[in-house]
């Protein structure tokens, strides 16, 4: 019995140690990729969380598993975003600032920056959000070209094309002119005014765009390394 308890105390020690790793890696996470983006490798990870490479491995083997739990959160408030912007009774008002706040988003957060214009196929709960996300601005564009506010040419595919562009100001800018990706943005939603409208280049198609957004990732299922 008495060796029964000690082995049951010695498990109940474990597993709370490999709850404080997990949770330590996630916090460093979340600041090393805040401010450096999601190219730093996992070792830099791992020597904020004060742990071994190797304990970083046993949580998260893959860099997609550790990108998940890091930024669940995150792109639950994105997924969230769309709801708020889509229950807005003036659907041109919700779209705005839908797109203002998401680029927002980004700015505060390199690795967030990367994560919106990038595709990672491994990690469903991110792609889950993201593709909710996706519809439900769909219906919101749907909506927002109705009410005659929104030019006709607009598609779904202009917002990663509008996130990959306002993520090379973020990071072209951040330090010195912090206020370059408001702009951008401010300048984007005028264009994208019916009132503004003018013929248009085609847009790209919704394999294009993912295409493109799987070319800014690193290969599925490439393991968590420090490199």
């Amino acid at each position: 019995m008495a060796e029964r308890a000690r082995s049951a105390a010695k498990d109940c020690r474990l597993r709370a140690d490999a709850e404080r790793n997990r949770a330590r890696i996630v916090a460093a996470a979340r600041t090393v990729f805040a401010e450096q983006g999601l190219e730093t490798p996992t070792s830099e990870v791992a020597r904020r969380a004060g742990v071994g490479i190797a304990t970083l491995f046993r949580r998260f083997p893959t860099r997609e598993d550790l990108l998940a739990a890091t930024f669940a959160e995150k792109m639950c408030r994105y997924a969230d975003a769309i709801d708020e912007a889509a229950d807005n009774p003036d659907p041109w008002e919700g779209f705005c600032t839908y797109v203002t706040q998401v680029c927002a988003m980004q700015s505060a957060d390199r690795g967030f920056t990367d994560l919106l214009t990038q595709a990672f196929p491994t990690a469903k709960s991110l792609e889950a959000d993201r593709d909710r996300a996706f519809h439900r601005f769909t219906e919101l564009v749907d909506r927002a070209k109705q009410s005659g506010r929104l030019r006709q040419d607009f598609v779904p595919e202009d917002l990663p094309m509008l996130l990959m562009a306002n993520a090379g100001v973020v990071t072209a800018t951040a330090d010195a002119a912090p206020q370059t990706s408001d702009r951008l943005v401010a300048y984007l939603l005028q264009a994208f005014a019916a009132d503004a409208a003018a013929p248009l280049p085609d847009p790209p198609t919704p394999r294009q765009m993912y295409k493109a957004l799987l070319r800014a990732t690193r290969p599925s299922g490439q393991a968590a390394t420090g490199t």
